[in-house]
């Protein structure tokens, strides 16, 4: 398929493409959440390109895979090879085949969920590992792509390996979800009607997932599309958070604990906070949990202001999985127009400001570019005390710092004095808190901006939902 059908993604289809032309043996890692699209990326750009593709196929044995193996392999050689009995045989019927093929261009290689072909003692990862050392790099016109949802795997066993794999990968790609420029571009390539504060709240429960993208329908609102994907009977999404956990980790129990303790702290808890409140020891393997989701875009690692490593938060950021804890897990309701029922509730209200605090934050290029900042070095951060906190803190090389706050509102948000006077009496806690002798400006974010009013006056900086579509640079 033409890679015209691709939405975003440029620096990465820049990448492939350049490393696919390269001198040279290239070995692709892509890695990423699950859902986010790196199978459809590589397919869409080089499905007819591809000299081999075979895919793991989850929670399969040795002997499945291997059959898999050999089925893609006769349909691309279209000649005959026995099944293998393990994966150094098969690796070396890879390599029979590759040396036959009669093209002088770069033979182009997809191994797609490869983590998944790696069972309990079936050698795999020390195949692959032959396969690449002892032939592939060697040949300046092999190109090897591998991709893999289980980012523990990858991360360990493939981009941090210690033995023959150390340091083989020549271009490592994490695919993150789409911003909502691109959100916008899918739904309306896809026929969505236009309409930015629709586009916004599938954002605000579903992130910038292609796949959850994929299952809203255009006769639908987005509210509608909500109760059909979660709380209508069968619904797709219900099902999809155990799922998403086992098919990533290995220790799903573990990682989804922690998911679920963050998901009750909306501004994050620090390492020893996760260590107490769950009793766990502080070691590697917490250490570990906390890079890896961090890796899959679930939590965020992020240091107030002013404070040490040892004091980082860690805050739960997944749109999907802060909507299904809030709503969904442990929810015992038959309605199953529950989205539909709850406009204007005050647990929506509440969500809705929360949600779109992840989303700002996610978009801070957009937020910089607006401020005309985007250019000047910058730090972003929190900032708390015993007596107030500011979510976002943008402190700049140019001896200015922008507090923001990040207001989610169907119409200009109105500044009253009472919410000035408490803004300005954080922005003087923050100075006298801090010590800081930079300027410190005012800001807000918010849908549609704020109301023409006195206090406004005192705002020095507005953000919009406009500003938070623009495209990234």
């Amino acid at each position: 398929m033409a890679a015209s059908k691709i939405i975003g993604r440029r620096k990465e289809q820049a990448l492939i493409e350049s490393r696919i032309n390269s001198d040279r043996a290239e070995f692709i890692a892509i890695y990423g959440r699950r859902r986010v699209g790196k199978t459809f990326l590589v397919k869409e750009m080089l499905g007819d390109r591809l000299d081999f593709y075979v895919t793991g196929i989850y929670d399969r044995s040795k002997k499945e895979q291997l059959a898999n193996f050999n089925r893609q392999l006769n349909t691309y050689s279209k000649a005959f090879y026995p099944q293998a009995n393990d994966w150094f045989e098969a690796f070396a019927q890879l390599q029979h085949y590759i040396l036959h093929l009669k093209t002088r261009g770069s033979i182009i290689i997809f191994i797609d969920e490869l983590p998944w072909m790696d069972t309990p003692r079936s050698k795999f990862i020390r195949a692959l590992e032959l396969f690449w050392n002892e032939f592939a790099s060697s040949c300046a016109n092999i190109k090897l792509i591998a991709c893999g949802s289980a980012t523990t795997w990858m991360v360990s066993k493939l981009l941090g390996d210690r033995g023959g794999l150390h340091n083989r990968v020549t271009c490592p790609i994490r695919l993150r979800s789409f911003n909502l420029a691109e959100t916008e571009e899918y739904l309306l390539k896809n026929g969505f009607p236009e309409d930015r504060k629709q586009f916004l709240e599938a954002y605000m429960i579903l992130g910038g997932t292609p796949f959850y993208l994929s299952m809203l329908s255009k006769a639908q609102s987005v509210t509608q599309n909500i109760d059909s994907l979660f709380f209508a009977e069968g619904a797709p999404l219900r099902e999809e958070y155990a799922f998403l956990f086992r098919s990533l980790f290995k220790d799903a129990p573990s990682y989804k604990k922690i998911v679920e303790l963050l998901a009750k702290k909306n501004k994050g808890m620090t390492k020893r906070e996760i260590v107490s409140s769950l009793a766990l020891t502080d070691n590697g393997n917490l250490t570990e949990i906390l890079e890896n989701l961090c890796r899959c875009d679930f939590i965020r690692k992020y240091n107030a202001f002013g404070k040490i490593e040892r004091d980082v938060m860690y805050q739960l950021v997944d749109n999907y999985c802060l909507f299904y804890l809030r709503f969904i897990k442990n929810n015992n309701s038959q309605d199953q127009q529950r989205w539909s029922h709850a406009l204007g509730s005050g647990a929506r209200r509440a969500w809705s400001g929360y949600a779109f605090e992840q989303v700002c934050l996610r978009h801070i290029d957009q937020i910089k570019k607006k401020l005309g900042i985007g250019h000047i070095l910058t730090d972003v951060c929190s900032w708390q005390n015993a007596q107030a906190q500011i979510d976002l803190v943008i402190e700049r090389d140019d001896h200015t710092i922008n507090l923001c706050e990040m207001k989610y509102s169907d119409s200009p948000y109105v500044i009253s004095k009472a919410y000035l006077n408490q803004f300005e009496a954080r922005r003087d806690l923050f100075r006298e808190s801090t010590r800081t002798k930079k300027a410190l400006q005012l800001t807000v974010v918010s849908p549609y901006g704020i109301k023409p009013n006195a206090q406004a006056k005192k705002i020095q900086g507005i953000v919009t939902l406009d500003d938070l579509f623009k495209p990234d640079n």
